[in-house]
């Protein structure tokens, strides 16, 4: 079932959002050559509870070990924190982190350049923060979930690179998983219909390579079936009659559309 928000809801998880947006720019200069991911997780967990009330989402959800989900190179998602996994000058990360405040939750995440990237990474990075900029703007009163995929697929398409099929993003509120799901892909006009008060996390997940994905030994990783580089940028997201409101964002407003 879908539930709707009202404008205090939206502004309670806003502010879960918010120690999201600040979590991230705090890691900006955290993500360098050498630090390990658990140094990483270790600072995001401090960093949360630091915020009266708020608690890491991720941590024990379903049994994860982890506050962040840390995933390098051909890693899509649900990477393991470890302090065996030291990030090397080249990689890219996608870290993906929620925070529950006050009984509502928020859901975001980046992709992460550590050092001097390869070509075909930063490409990847930037189409998959575009296709997350044309999606967002895509979650409109009357539109439809279809309309958010389509708007992913329209940045990708003539790229070369693929969207992986087999993951979506979701409905978000007083848990981080809820209806609808929202796919990547999806034709206008087809899927459950945007009304104000939904809010969503949507989160594009790209590859140089292959869609397709497995899952590692550790029964948590989910990398690229052909180990190529993967990218993962992600918002929660409030349709509302004023368009889009980003929850995870500490400027709040309508990203522009290349």
């Amino acid at each position: 079932m879908i539930e709707l928000k009202s404008t205090p809801e939206l502004d309670q998880m806003a502010k879960s959002g918010a120690i999201i947006a600040a979590l991230f720019t705090e890691l900006e200069s955290r993500v360098e050559p050498g630090v390990s991911t658990l140094d990483l997780d270790t600072f995001a967990e401090t960093f949360i509870r630091s915020h009266d009330g708020a608690v890491p989402i991720f941590k024990g959800l379903y049994g994860f070990p982890g506050t962040l989900c840390t995933s390098i190179n051909e890693e899509v998602v649900h990477g393991i924190p470890s302090a065996t996994r030291r990030l090397a000058d080249g990689d890219i990360i996608s870290i993906d982190v929620g925070v529950k405040l006050d009984g509502w939750c928020g859901d975001s995440a980046r992709t992460f350049e550590v050092g001097d990237i390869g070509e075909d990474a930063r490409r990847l990075v930037e189409v998959t923060r575009r296709s997350l900029d044309r999606a967002i703007a895509a979650a409109v009163p009357g539109n439809h979930v279809g309309d958010i995929g389509h708007a992913v697929e329209s940045v990708v398409e003539g790229t070369g690179f693929n969207i992986i099929r087999d993951l979506v993003g979701h409905g978000v509120g007083r848990q981080v998983h809820e209806d609808p799901q929202v796919p990547n892909l999806g034709r206008p006009g087809e899927g459950p219909l945007l009304r104000e008060g939904m809010v969503l996390a949507i989160e594009p997940m790209i590859a140089v390579g292959t869609w397709r994905i497995r899952t590692l030994s550790d029964r948590w990783t989910m990398s690229t079936s052909d180990d190529s580089l993967s990218a993962h940028c992600e918002h929660t997201v409030a349709v509302t009659a004023e368009g889009p409101r980003i929850l995870t964002a500490s400027e709040g407003a309508v990203p522009s559309i290349p």
